[in-house]
């Protein structure tokens, strides 16, 4: 664990939600104001000058996720600055002791895991839907070698090939490049 993401029990990950592709700005926000926050990125085609090229864009458009406390992060939304284009994202799945949805938090080793593997460099790696992977005994497994060792999931086959699938609970799933079976361990909690 790096120094930068060295866990806190005070604070933990939020998923913020950014409305009219402003997410780097709250972005910016929250690093100005000496916070941590990430905005996965990953390759799109886009047609420019009538050529398709592959470029970065954000994996998840409009979210943030930023990790802080709750206060801080109620905070940032009521802040005029940000108030009318950022809030939380709501967990759907859940249902707080007012009968509300609460925000969504993501655990800290999950959420480290995940940036792990979309701050890699690989034009491969995919949001994908649960419906298109078809997993292969759904046993935790990490990657021991390669470009994505050290990432924790599940292997499915997605896309065509063998993939580790990371799912952030409520939210999403990503998917590795091609995985060869050489390269995964079985992974104990």
């Amino acid at each position: 664990v790096s120094v930068r993401y060295a866990p806190d029990e005070n604070k933990r990950w939020f998923v913020l939600r950014a409305t009219y592709g402003r997410a780097d700005k709250v972005y910016e926000i929250i690093k100005k104001d000496g916070h941590e926050a990430y905005i996965p990125l990953g390759y799109q085609l886009k047609e420019i000058n009538g050529k398709k090229k592959r470029v970065k864009a954000p994996l998840l458009p409009n979210l943030v996720f930023v990790y802080a406390t709750e206060d801080y992060v109620k905070f940032l939304i009521d802040n005029p600055a940000c108030r009318t284009f950022v809030n939380f994202y709501f967990n759907h799945f859940s249902i707080d002791r007012y009968g509300k949805n609460p925000p969504l938090t993501i655990d800290y080793a999950t959420m480290i895991n995940f940036i792990n593997l979309t701050s890699i460099d690989n034009k491969h790696i995919r949001v994908v839907e649960p419906r298109q992977c078809k997993y292969k005994n759904g046993e935790l497994v990490r990657v021991i070698d390669g470009e994505f060792k050290g990432v924790i999931g599940r292997v499915a086959r997605a896309a065509g090939e063998q993939r580790v699938v990371v799912e952030l609970e409520g939210l999403c799933l990503i998917a590795t490049a091609y995985i060869p079976t050489a390269f995964l361990q079985a992974y104990m909690e």
